[in-house]
């Protein structure tokens, strides 16, 4: 055999191996079960960032990922078919967001590896063992804790002090937000303030609750529900109609109206959570992954409903907001 033969051989049989590789690298396959419409603005910025994030990681949608979007928006009933649909197509992992998007994908799911974010107590709620070791096929990323329903309640009497009770808007059959719930409770005493909670499963029984608990001095805490947010808009306006201070958990329902809020950057949960999701996609295995709670809270106040219902922000809380919306 002539060398230049010989080389051109050897090099055939040296790449070949290669391209072999190179087309059997199996494409990864994400399920992402989402408690927000499909055309929600605020929904697709937080996706925005897990998919940026997930590109920086090295992982490309139609070269070596799929991702599998299911969106459940305000329909409570759609949660666990939309979780059960995505468990069907057997993807690698699994990325949900909402305490019942992770409460439904445990019904239908024990053995796929799942990443969860805005999630609130975690342990609590029954979704891992312990933050520091979750065990099981589940791990993510945590919003709140129980106590900041008492936080939230604080600031409400602090924006409006003539309020002397307190309406807390919440669905009932979650866990955390009823957690929030009692915290809210016990700080009350200390506030001079008389909580009520009014529980609902769609619009139509927010609606209700406003005609049935809006009153002079009376105030509201908004939990954080997919439901809630699903309605934030409705929420903004029913507040401003009824002239009711509102504090909210998340900058978006201020955003669409309410008064305040106070919680974490939804948007950063998103992209750290990919991290963890690229971490499972390269092996690593759930239960060795802690649950990481959030490192920063962020203060919205929204002058336009604070004009709109005639209440002045005391000139504390608008130096310690982060943002105010004019």
């Amino acid at each position: 055999m002539r060398r230049r033969e010989f080389i051109a051989t050897l090099g055939g049989a040296v790449a070949f191996p290669l391209a072999a590789y190179a087309q059997t690298e199996r494409t990864r396959r994400i399920g992402a079960l989402m408690a927000f419409t499909e055309n929600d603005a605020e929904g697709q910025a937080r996706i925005a960032a897990f998919r940026r994030q997930l590109q920086e990681l090295g992982w490309s949608e139609g070269h070596n990922l799929q991702i599998d979007f299911r969106y459940v928006g305000g329909d409570v009933e759609h949660m666990r078919p939309a979780a059960a649909e995505l468990v069907a197509l057997r993807p690698d992992v699994i990325f949900v967001h909402s305490n019942p998007g992770v409460a439904a994908l445990q019904q239908v799911n024990r053995a796929i590896p799942a990443v969860f974010a805005q999630i609130a107590d975690p342990v609590g709620s029954g979704f891992v063992d312990s933050l520091a070791h979750p065990g099981g096929n589940m791990t993510g990323f945590a919003n709140f804790e129980a106590e900041i329903g008492g936080k939230w309640l604080e600031l409400l009497k602090e924006v409006a002090p003539t309020v002397t009770r307190a309406v807390v808007l919440l669905n009932t059959q979650t866990a955390a937000n009823v957690a929030f719930l009692r915290a809210a409770e016990t700080a009350s005493t200390s506030l001079g303030v008389t909580v009520t909670s009014a529980g609902v499963q769609d619009a139509a029984e927010i609606a209700s609750a406003f005609e049935t608990f809006a009153a002079p001095n009376s105030g509201l805490l908004v939990m954080p529900h997919f439901v809630t947010v699903a309605n934030r808009v409705l929420i903004g306006e029913l507040a401003i109609r009824h002239r009711m201070p509102t504090v909210a958990a998340i900058r978006y329902m201020a955003a669409s109206g309410s008064l305040l809020s106070y919680g974490v950057d939804v948007v950063d949960l998103f992209r750290r959570a990919a991290s963890y999701v690229d971490r499972i996609l390269r092996g690593a295995k759930p239960a060795e992954l802690p649950v990481q709670e959030p490192t920063k809270y962020e203060l919205v106040v929204n002058l336009k409903t604070a004009k709109a219902i005639g209440l002045p922000i005391p000139q504390a809380i608008l130096a310690r907001a982060d943002e105010v919306i004019e």
